[in-house]
């Protein structure tokens, strides 16, 4: 995991991009149907690119948000990004995800997103999120079934699953349905996010090609270079403020009125969402 790097480089990839703005609409929708305004996302990381920047669109709209990690250089990196975008943030530093230092519901919403299979104990923490959440659960994995998350396990980046190991299993959205539901919260809605018309390989276009040995000059020009620049910090501090239409011109799937069962065949990513009774 190459995140120290992007604490500092704020160029992401477009598909990173396009993965934040997803998620950008779909927390703000969460946020308007149950009412939200405090927020607790743990982990902070999951998500390749730059570390800790998830909820920024729900501070944004005055959302209380709180961030939760166990690595002491990423919270000081995500606390100075914070500051860079001038907007609020509780940063908290765990040690046993399995305790989380919060009282039983202190937040509207709970969430995770891509953290899962990092943690020894994921289990402990989607019990945490249930117990600190007093309405709403938010967890999403990556999407196994498509094809990019295949072409990285057994092609790109097999050393990274060598690393995963067992957590994969994380990945199975029926395990995490189980565990919240023994926590009593209710699942009222599951799909597919972040559904491009690229494959998911987690990493800049010009790396991949290099990895599947491609040697073409004009492509590698193609996908690096100043034309080839896509931050959504650049989009926060508003030095681009057009690129939000510019990226989610791709979004024609994520948007179709298919069942998700079918754009899981090419979605990015899984989720549910759970309410406390």
């Amino acid at each position: 995991m190459d995140w120290q790097r992007y604490l500092t480089d704020y160029n992401e990839g477009l598909g990173l991009v396009y993965e934040r703005f997803v998620l950008n609409d779909f927390l703000l929708g969460l946020r308007q149907r149950y009412g939200v305004t405090t927020v607790l996302e743990a982990p902070l990381f999951g998500m390749a690119g730059v570390s800790g920047i998830n909820s920024v669109a729900l501070a944004q709209v005055g959302c209380a948000v709180t961030l939760a990690d166990d690595h002491p250089e990423r919270l000081a990196g995500v606390q100075r990004i914070w500051s860079e975008l001038g907007l609020p943030v509780r940063l908290v530093q765990v040690r046993d995800w399995g305790r989380l230092p919060f009282p039983d519901g202190a937040f509207d919403l709970a969430w995770e997103w891509a953290g899962l299979w990092h943690l020894a104990d994921a289990q402990a923490l989607l019990q945490e999120l249930a117990r600190v959440s007093r309405r709403v659960v938010f967890v999403a994995m990556p999407n196994p079934w498509q094809v990019g998350y295949l072409l990285r396990k057994h092609l790109l980046e097999p050393e990274f699953f060598q690393y995963v190991g067992p957590r994969e299993g994380w990945t199975n959205m029926a395990v995490v349905r189980r565990v919240l539901r023994r926590e009593g919260v209710e699942i009222v809605e599951e799909g597919v996010l972040d559904v491009p018309p690229w494959p998911d390989t987690v990493m800049p276009a010009g790396e991949v090609l290099a990895r599947l040995g491609i040697r073409s000059t004009a492509l590698q020009k193609q996908f690096s270079g100043d034309g080839w620049r896509w931050s959504t910090m650049a989009y926060y501090l508003g030095q681009q403020p057009d690129l939000y239409q510019r990226v989610m011109r791709y979004a024609w799937l994520d948007r179709a009125p298919l069942p998700w069962q079918v754009k899981a065949v090419w979605a990015h990513h899984r989720y549910l969402v759970g309410v406390k009774r």
